[in-house]
């Protein structure tokens, strides 16, 4: 098993990655059904809003016009497409790097915090959602659009093979399940859906008052 990925690691892979990212992920987009996924999860998000791992800005074309969107993401690179392509849809948006497991960021900020295909690749993915709770209006509602552990014990067997080769290279854990950790927080969980295998799933929980 290769050795847990660091933070100054992931920086890195991203950094030296986010000009071919969008390019080599649309297989993975199109086998996985992605796409209704970031629909699903930017269309529901009301308000002030915050992406944590806004990446190079995929979900930026389905946020709703009123929707005040503050992304963070650890790589300067990343960030700068998503720059690129928030200009390209004309949205008004405020992008910083930042680390998910440190949010630079009061308590209680956000009216909803949107986690995408992001917790795979955090170090410390438990810490990472208590920050995005910590950032959110009591009342407020977390958004998952995340890979997980499938159910199913046949695919399951598959990712714990193939996840120490994704680990090295991408430093992407195949395996992780965010729910429990939405969970341990304490919040109301509203609705989750799988789909692909049990891979794919979409979580909405809300902040008790």
């Amino acid at each position: 098993m290769p050795e847990e990925p660091t933070t100054e690691r992931v920086r890195s892979y991203y950094e030296g990655f986010a000009h071919r990212y969008d390019k080599s992920g649309r297989f993975w987009e199109r086998l996985l059904s992605m796409e209704p996924g970031r629909r699903w999860v930017a269309s529901n998000a009301q308000g002030d809003v915050l992406e944590i791992g806004v990446g190079t800005g995929l979900n930026l074309p389905f946020y709703g016009p009123d929707v005040r969107l503050t992304g963070v993401d650890l790589s300067r690179a990343m960030l700068a497409e998503a720059r690129r392509r928030a200009a390209e849809l004309g949205r008004d948006i405020h992008l910083q790097e930042g680390d998910a497991q440190a949010l630079e960021f009061p308590d209680g900020r956000f009216d909803t915090v949107v986690f995408s295909l992001c917790l795979c690749s955090i170090s410390d993915d438990r810490r990472a959602v208590a920050e995005g709770v910590r950032v959110l209006k009591p009342g407020g509602r977390v958004l998952l659009l995340e890979h997980v552990r499938s159910p199913s014990p046949v695919v399951r067997a598959g990712q714990r093979v193939v996840e120490p080769l994704f680990l090295r290279f991408q430093a992407d854990h195949l395996t992780r399940e965010p729910l429990e950790h939405v969970r341990a927080e304490g919040l109301e969980i509203d609705e989750v859906r799988r789909w692909a295998w049990g891979i794919m799933e979409r979580v909405s929980a809300r902040k008790r008052d």
